[in-house]
């Protein structure tokens, strides 16, 4: 089991996501941004807004994914 924060998945707090896998923390960072989105909280919206810039552009969004894919295989198994 591994811990990222919504901070180094791009987003703007420290809530902790645990998981096995990188695709299981993808699935709780987007839940907990629809949570954040739903109680329009300034921080994620701007946090947000900058992905939504980065989607613009299919090859910088792959950079980063990959980025974050990669930080996850680094991370400390816990536990």
């Amino acid at each position: 089991m591994k811990t990222m924060t919504c901070k180094q998945l791009g987003g703007a707090c420290e809530t902790t996501f645990q998981a096995h896998t990188f695709e299981e923390i993808v699935g709780m960072s987007k839940q907990h941004g629809a949570e954040m989105l739903a109680a329009k909280d300034k921080a994620h919206l701007e946090a947000m807004d900058n992905m939504k810039a980065l989607m613009s552009s299919p090859e910088a969004m792959q950079a980063w994914f990959e980025s974050k894919r990669k930080l996850f295989e680094t991370l400390p198994e816990e536990g």
